[in-house]
Order: structure tokens, then C-alpha cells, then sequence
């Protein structure tokens, strides 16, 4: 088993081959890919000492898989390269999520998508991901008619020229902005950039992904991305307005019992979902679970995940480790 992994360098991509060292997977041969300035470089994997190749050898070597977080350009272009060779690939950007043809997957939610047919398979936006987690065995039983969202999201989903911009701030350094605005000591609502319609990127992505993850585009999404300064993970505020009553104790223990839900629900000893608790952790956390007394059958909650792990880096793995699991790779 060969697995490339491109963009090995950036946020992602070296939290990729963090995950991948303690996955399920028997892999035989890493092999990392980046830019031309990083060629030659070695990385360490499991003891061993890889180099770093550039995006046409690692075409030539023909892996079993390829993780891809190197932004959406790289992707469109060398994605199907990979894909003649016979490479099954898992892309982390934005270029392939909405592609009919492309599965779109979260192994929690819709692992039946993913065919040997799909050379190419689509992990979600960050924050979509967390969303779908915890949202679709609630919308599986009581289904979902509207959801409004608010998200709090970490500067580390934008990278790690960011997380430098938010740093020096920080220290009362000059910094390169990549924001429009300061960050440290301040959040804005701007994620991604903005569409003709009022909304941003960001937000677009949490209605057309989450409609097409949970495959009900009859879902009503009202998002606002918010940026703020943490490194842990995203936040997200979630109204939730269902077309069947529920009992709050099924809607927790519902959740309590769903795959890569953790329930973290006791206000009185202040035991709820924090970005620092969720950073290098796996799972999708879910805490301040109340009914919504404004609107019938409504509910309210507030779900954190790191969103280099599940957001980004175990999410593609687990993608892995069904190809494997199923057969279709190995």
C-alpha cells in the first residue's frame, strides 16, 4: 500500500501524515509531495525517512492513494493526472465537492456513496463536516426543515500564514496581513469572499455541501461565517426546525449513541464543547442541547471540532480506510 500525500507540508497536509501514522491502513510507502521549493527535503514517517518529490514524479510512482491539500488550482489540474495512473483520490479543496460525479463524503453520514467507479472522491468544507456529523441521525428520525447556523471559526482553516498574521499581532509585531482586519483581540464575518447574493464562499459551501452530504436539497440553510482568534477548532451555533416533535432525553441519547459524537452536556458543573479541549482530538463534540421555546419544534446546540483533524485530515484518512475496508483499493 502506497499513499501519497500532497501538500505535505502545510497545515493539513502535515497533520494528514500525523492521522495516517496511527491509522487502520498497512502502509507500506509514504510518499510526500509539495512544491518545488520543498523538493529534496525529508519528512519522517513511522521511523522512516522520506523525500519530498515534486507533482509529476509523484505521478510517475502510481500510488494506491493520493491525499490532496494543496488548494483548489493544484487539484484541478493534477487530481485527474493521478487518476489515469489509477490513483483514487482524496481532495481536501474545494474543486470537486460539487461535481455530480464526485461523492462528497463523510463516513458517519453517506460512506455508501464512495464506488470503485469514483477515482476522484471529495472531502467536505471543515465546518460542514462537524455540521452533518451531528445533525444527520437527528435529521434521519425527526427530519430537518431549517437550520440556522452561526460559526466561530479558527484562523488555522485558513492556514498557516494566518495563524503567523494572528501570532505577531499577538506579540505587537509588524505582520503579513491575510486578513482584510486584525485578528487577535477581534472577529469579523467574513469567511472566504463575498458572492453577489450577500453571502460568502464559506457560507455557500455549508448550503450546497450539506444539502448534497445529507441528500435532501429541501433542507433550509441559513449560515453566518465568523472568524475568530483561536487555533483549536471551529464553533458552531446550531438552530435547528424539524417537521416531527421530539423528546430532548431521545434527541441526547440519540446523539450520545451516533458514531464520532461526543456529548459534552452539563451546564450546572460548566461542562461544555470548547475549541482548546477539541485541538488534536477526533471527534465532533456537542454540548448546550436545549430546546428552542421561540418556535416549535425546534432545538438549539453547540458543536465544536478540530478542524485540521476532522475537518480536514482524519476525514480524508477514514476516506482511506474505507477504500481499504471495502476492498476497492488493495
Amino acid at each position: 500500500m502506497r499513499i501519497a500525500v500532497v501538500g505535505c507540508t502545510g497545515l493539513v497536509g502535515t497533520e494528514m501524515l500525523k492521522v495516517l501514522a496511527n491509522s487502520s491502513i498497512s502502509i507500506d510507502e509514504i510518499i510526500p509531495i509539495a512544491s518545488e521549493k520543498s523538493v529534496g527535503k525529508e519528512i519522517s514517517f513511522k521511523g522512516k525517512f522520506y523525500k519530498i518529490v515534486g507533482l509529476a514524479t509523484g505521478v510517475e510512482m502510481k500510488p494506491d492513494i493520493a491525499l490532496f491539500s494543496a488548494g483548489a488550482s493544484v487539484s484541478k489540474e493534477w487530481a485527474p493526472r493521478f487518476a489515469e495512473v489509477g490513483t483514487f483520490v482524496i481532495d481536501n479543496s474545494s474543486a470537486w465537492r460539487m461535481f455530480n460525479d464526485v461523492p462528497l463524503v463523510v463516513p458517519e453520514v453517506n460512506a455508501h456513496t464512495i464506488t470503485s467507479a469514483n477515482k476522484i472522491i471529495a472531502n467536505p468544507n471543515c465546518s460542514t463536516i462537524q455540521l452533518v456529523v451531528a445533525i444527520n441521525p437527528l435529521h434521519k428520525k425527526y427530519k430537518i426543515r431549517r437550520l440556522v447556523i452561526s460559526t466561530y471559526q479558527s484562523v488555522t482553516g485558513t492556514g498557516v500564514k494566518a495563524v503567523s498574521q494572528m501570532n505577531a499581532e499577538r506579540l505587537g509585531q509588524e505582520a503579513d496581513m491575510v486578513y482584510p482586519h486584525p485578528i487577535d483581540l477581534n472577529c469579523f464575518p467574513h469567511g472566504g469572499s463575498f458572492l453577489d447574493n450577500g453571502y460568502t464562499t464559506e457560507e455557500q459551501k455549508l448550503i450546497d455541501e450539506t444539502r448534497k452530504i445529507i441528500g435532501d436539497n429541501s433542507i433550509m440553510v441559513s449560515p453566518t461565517v465568523v472568524r475568530i482568534p483561536v487555533v483549536g477548532g471551529h464553533s458552531e451555533s446550531i438552530n435547528i426546525e424539524f417537521e416531527n416533535e421530539f423528546e430532548l432525553s431521545d434527541v441526547v441519547g440519540l446523539l450520545r449513541n451516533s458514531a464520532g459524537i461526543t456529548i459534552q452536556d452539563d451546564p450546572a458543573n460548566n461542562i461544555y464543547p470548547t475549541p482548546r479541549f477539541s485541538q488534536g482530538k477526533d471527534d465532533v463534540f456537542v454540548g448546550r442541547i436545549r430546546r428552542d421555546f421561540s418556535q416549535p419544534k425546534s432545538l438549539n446546540f453547540w458543536v465544536v471540532s478540530d478542524n485540521l483533524r476532522k475537518g480536514a485530515a482524519t476525514n480524508a484518512v477514514q476516506i482511506a480506510e474505507l477504500l481499504v475496508s471495502k476492498r476497492i483499493v488493495g
